[in-house]
């Protein structure tokens, strides 16, 4: 089911993207890998984002950022609730620099267009 204000949920995938860069700026893998609280942090902002997605909806999410899968969206929502243990480090630190930032600017460019 999809959000009527599709607004609020792009500005929610904003602010926690912008909430993981402020927590997790200056650190490599190794400094994001010792602070235990960056990692629960990030990975809460993470949970967020992915909700915010769920509820935009696939067809909605399809126009925001069509290079990502909804699906694969959902799916990292279901690992970090369920199946935490499993995800690598080396893939949430990949999260949060590479992924995170992406969807920001594809939200940004919506909340604009």
């Amino acid at each position: 089911m999809s959000t009527k204000d599709p607004a609020r949920r792009l500005r929610d995938i904003v602010d926690n993207a912008d909430r993981i860069t402020a927590y997790a700026t200056g650190l490599d893998l190794t400094g994001f890998a010792a602070d235990s609280r960056t990692i629960d942090a990030c990975e809460r902002c993470l949970e967020r984002i992915v909700e915010a997605v769920v509820k935009l909806g696939p067809e909605q999410f399809a126009v925001i950022a069509p290079d990502v899968p909804f699906q694969r969206v959902r799916g990292l929502g279901n690992v970090l609730r369920h199946a935490y243990d499993d995800i690598d480090l080396t893939i949430r630190f990949g999260l949060v620099r590479n992924e995170v930032p992406a969807l920001r600017h594809a939200a940004l460019r919506a909340l604009e267009g």
